[in-house]
């Protein structure tokens, strides 16, 4: 999903002229004409939806100075470029001060208004990765802050949302990589613990004979090596939130005392002689289904109901491919900013690529493919090239393009179909019939038609979909259904 960019002004004309530019960009557009409706659209539930604003200064009613004032007094965090047609040095002045991101006068050119908006959204990703990284580290990770756009997302963030306001147990179930941890910080950070710790635990990396003690800590003598008292995880965590991490790995001897623990409120360390009441929130996390492991007898049943009160299911990044272009901007911000590398984007060829492929390390793996490319990448934009799930298909890419006939090629793939993503001529011929003298199939057809507006758009996917007047979500239906009939995957499935 690409960015969307809301254009703001009176003039007909002008903002027809402006959407064309940013939709020639490969941006999404909205289109207000004055500015009581930017502010109205900003505040409301889909102003989260907006990446940067186009404002125009001088219009009737709320003008683009008050557009700013109003931003400003909400506490939006939205990059704004303002235009007019009146650059006097006191405009740009004002408006930079009032909150602007950039100045540009009418009638803006394409090239700089490209640079404007790519240096709006690059300025807006890395401030939001800087903020992210100061609330972690400060405990106060907020929803907010969470990079996500999808629909399938915005149930389990409602529901995380809730859950946030009081201290109910709450299990966070997915894949590895998709974000527990994250989540888990978020409901903390967003609760009346949030001045509290947040202490996180990973079961799985404690070896069994030392669970019982990190957990709940020890008296000095308890055991052979206990030269000093240990206070545990639970009592580190008192009055905060104890997040238990892959809590399915737990030994069956530590679940026990963990049931009583959080059945009782209290705890008892290895060779204590009385309990201990602590005020203590249970996150807990895993990448396994806990009730297949209850059925195994691997885990209690009793302690599963115990965590098991308000599950929460993140789903893959497969799931949530909208997601891709928005969270390869911000870790492109971030490394780009720690490695002192001047990368300015990630090209529209890479894009569409990376947004096709399934990531089964989820975030973690899309994270570390965008730092791996920063760091070798010699040029000034990320290519194919720079990824090694699309060296591959490089060279085709830098292959001089040849005229296009529509019909079976042998170019890159995406999501299992061909795809010519070289630069391609603006028209092209469709050929009709078979070798034999048939009319192709209809399926045929539509998957060709498919490949060349793909092409044609330089793989922003949500141009292909808004020209072929079909929904985001129709589009990869159809790529998929088409990777699942090529010959070679149907042998694979059968």
């Amino acid at each position: 999903m690409a960015a969307t960019i809301l254009i703001a002004d009176d003039d007909a004309v002008a903002r027809r002229l402006v959407e064309n530019m940013v939709q020639k960009c490969g941006y999404e557009t909205v289109v207000v004409d004055s500015g009581d409706a930017v502010v109205e659209l900003l505040t409301g539930p889909d102003g989260q939806g907006i990446d940067c604003l186009v404002l125009d200064l001088v219009m009737p009613g709320l003008d683009g100075m008050g557009v700013l004032a109003k931003i400003r007094e909400a506490g939006l965090n939205l990059p704004v470029i303002v235009q007019t047609a009146h650059g006097g040095i006191d405009n740009v002045v004002s408006a930079m001060r009032a909150g602007a991101q950039d100045f540009v006068v009418k009638p803006v050119g394409i090239e700089r208004l490209q640079v404007s908006l790519r240096n709006a959204l690059n300025a807006s990703a890395l401030k939001g990765e800087l903020q992210r990284i100061r609330h972690s580290r400060e405990g106060r990770l907020t929803f907010s802050d969470i990079v996500t756009r999808s629909e399938a997302m915005a149930g389990v963030l409602r529901t995380a949302q809730k859950a946030a306001t009081s201290s109910i147990p709450v299990l966070i179930e997915g894949e590895s990589g998709v974000g527990k941890e994250l989540f888990a910080r978020a409901i903390h950070g967003s609760g009346e613990r949030k001045a509290k710790p947040f202490v996180a635990v990973n079961c799985g990396a404690i070896p069994d004979n030392l669970v019982e003690s990190i957990l709940f800590g020890h008296e000095k003598g308890a055991f052979t090596g206990a030269t000093e008292r240990h206070t545990g995880k639970f009592l580190e965590a008192h009055g905060g939130t104890l997040f238990l991490d892959e809590v399915g790995e737990l030994p069956l001897a530590a679940q026990v005392k963990l049931l009583r623990a959080l059945q009782e409120g209290t705890i008892e360390a290895v060779g204590g002689r009385k309990p201990v009441k602590v005020d203590v929130r249970i996150v807990s996390a895993t990448n396994r289904r806990l009730l297949d492991l209850v059925k195994a007898g691997q885990f209690r049943e009793d302690l599963f109901y115990r965590l098991h009160v308000l599950p929460l299911t993140i789903p893959p990044l497969r799931q949530r491919r909208e997601d891709i272009p928005h969270l390869l901007r911000h870790f492109l911000a971030r490394f780009c900013a720690e490695e002192n590398r001047p990368i300015s984007a990630i090209g529209g060829e890479a894009m569409a690529y990376l947004s096709q492929l399934d990531w089964p390390g989820n975030i973690r793996q899309l994270e570390n493919a965008v730092y791996r490319a920063v760091v070798m990448s010699e040029g000034d934009q990320l290519g194919l090239s720079d990824f090694p799930q699309g060296a591959a298909h490089a060279p085709a890419i830098n292959q001089p393009a040849e005229p296009l006939v529509l019909a079976p090629s042998t170019a890159p793939m995406v999501s299992g179909i061909e795809i010519p993503i070289a630069p391609l001529p603006a028209a092209g011929t469709l050929a009709m019939l078979t070798s034999a003298g048939d009319v192709r199939p209809l399926e045929e057809l539509e998957n060709e038609i498919i490949r060349f507006a793909i092409s044609h758009y330089r793989g922003q996917m949500s141009e292909v979909a808004r020209r072929l007047k079909i929904g985001r979500s129709t589009l990869y239906r159809k790529l998929d259904e088409a990777a699942a009939n090529e010959p070679g995957n149907a042998d694979e499935a059968s």
